[in-house]
């Protein structure tokens, strides 16, 4: 398969859509003059690129939750819940599983069971088999935004069926919903497809209608250094804009470190923007979201709510301009509506609180965002060498050669030689550098880092630092120390 970074031209796009669109018989619903005139007719508070750009101009920082049933109405109980009693002021739908492979039938299954159950037997809401019109059904119950959250290799028809009903953002790519999320699909294939969701989100925009596009950050949730995820942002925000895509928020999933955070958040919007006006896509309005702490949480309620404050502070610091909220039962499984809301009141406290600070410029600051700006930009070049100026042949290219190297991720297109540990302060660090395209100087900072740790704790940099790290948090330490330290 030739993938490149090429819009699809009409013919190309029409060809695909007429199999899309069979793939389940609600993709008959879907008509796209008719969905651009619902838009347009759409009150101007649901719409997710504004509500950025207001936050992004006025300096506040917009709340989000993760949230979804099966059933439409339960589902509408649950955003309503979260929109008047949890105040978050942008709202998600988060796909089921069997929706986000594709196995429409065991959807269908699982609704008819929820029904007769008289509670969610799917871990998010089945918006395909739902169709057109009952999305349409839960955006007009709410006040505010509502965002596609999924997790889809192939989200074409996902896309065409929200998008239709009504949707304004949509979260994802070809690289970030397939590395961390697959074992055996390529790059080739969720490109390819991927290319289609942003073409489909470019002719909307094309029609006035701006769709929020947004790369999933975080990637693995586990350790990954900032310039990692920056590079697969870069690439994602490279090839939406290709296809038509103006709005796109680039994400990134909270390392612990103050520093580190803040000047990863900072990075990425600069870096984003860099790259993006290198290849000419000078109208792409960019802005950034915070992923509150991914890796393992407290069970204690209490102690959960300090990874939340801590979470909630550091997007403050830092100047994103959404943040996704965690909650306090993120230890239990799926949070109650309840325990959601707390998250994410807790977040609204701290975030409004310090919504006039910001980590001013420092010198360890300014050293963080240099090391993470150098990093990315010796990933991001390299892939775009090997792809000779094309990201999608690059992104490719770089797996395979493994310049690009995303940490404990199960596709196995994907190296798996990078291993991350945290350095003394918990900054997240290179333990193993793999193939990736750093030059002496950034191998030699990365070494030094962790041999300090090292020295601190009086033992070798080794994997066992890893494991610990991995661990910590749920602990009640950000860094893995050894000989029983980790609670007090």
């Amino acid at each position: 398969m030739d993938v490149q970074n090429k819009r699809l031209t009409d013919e190309e796009f029409h060809r695909i859509r007429s199999e899309v669109l069979m793939q389940w018989h609600t993709g008959k619903e879907v008509d796209l003059d008719e969905s651009f005139e619902y838009h347009h007719r759409m009150d101007k508070s649901k719409s997710f690129s504004a509500l950025l750009k207001d936050a992004k101009e006025k300096k506040y920082i917009l709340i989000q939750p993760r949230a979804g049933v099966a059933l439409v109405d339960k589902h509408i109980e649950l955003l309503q819940y979260l929109q008047d009693k949890g105040t978050a002021d942008c709202l998600p739908s988060t796909i089921d599983s069997y929706t986000r492979h594709n196995r429409y039938q065991e959807v269908q299954h699982g609704i008819e069971e929820s029904i007769r159950e008289g509670r969610s037997l799917l871990n998010g809401f089945p918006a395909v088999n739902h169709g057109v019109h009952q999305c349409r059904k839960v955006i007009e119950s709410v006040r505010i935004p509502v965002q596609v959250r999924h997790g889809t290799p192939d989200a074409r028809l996902l896309a065409e069926i929200t998008l239709a009903g009504g949707f304004t953002s949509y979260e994802g790519g070809g690289i970030s919903y397939n590395i961390p999320y697959s074992k055996n699909i390529s790059l080739e294939k969720t490109i390819t497809d991927w290319q289609y969701v942003d073409r489909l989100i470019g002719i909307y925009e094309e029609h006035g209608i701006s769709i929020n596009r947004e790369p999933y950050g975080p990637l693995t949730g586990t350790l990954v250094p900032p310039s990692i995820s920056h590079a697969v942002a870069i690439a994602e925000s490279l090839l939406a804009a290709e296809q038509g895509v103006k709005n796109i928020t680039v994400g990134y999933g909270q390392c612990g470190n103050l520093i580190q955070d803040v000047a990863a958040i900072r990075t990425l919007e600069l870096l984003t923007e860099e790259y993006l006006h290198k290849f000419g896509f000078h109208d792409v309005y960019v802005t950034t979201v915070f992923h509150q702490w991914m890796g393992g949480f407290p069970q204690d309620e209490a102690k959960a709510y300090g990874v939340i404050s801590w979470g909630a502070a550091t997007a403050a610091f830092a100047g994103a301009t959404k943040v996704i909220v965690k909650s306090p039962h993120e230890a239990l499984g799926i949070p109650t509506p309840q325990a959601n809301a707390q998250g994410l009141r807790t977040t609204k406290q701290v975030v409004t609180m310090l919504k006039d600070q910001r980590m001013h410029m420092n010198d360890e600051l300014k050293a963080e965002m240099d090391i993470i700006t150098a990093e990315t930009r010796a990933i991001v070049d390299k892939m775009l060498e090997l792809g000779n100026g094309d990201i999608a042949k690059g992104a490719i290219a770089g797996f395979a050669a493994g310049v690009i190297d995303v940490p404990f991720a199960p596709s196995k297109f994907n190296k798996g030689l990078v291993l991350p540990a945290r350095d003394n302060q918990g900054a997240i660090r290179f333990l193993e550098c793999g193939f990736l395209p750093f030059n002496d100087e950034l191998k030699a900072f990365h070494k030094k880092k962790l041999e300090e740790r090292g020295r601190f704790e009086k033992r070798p940099v080794s994997f066992q630092m890893v494991i610990d790290d991995v661990y910590a948090i749920g602990k009640g330490r950000m860094v893995g120390r050894p000989h029983g330290d980790q609670e007090q």
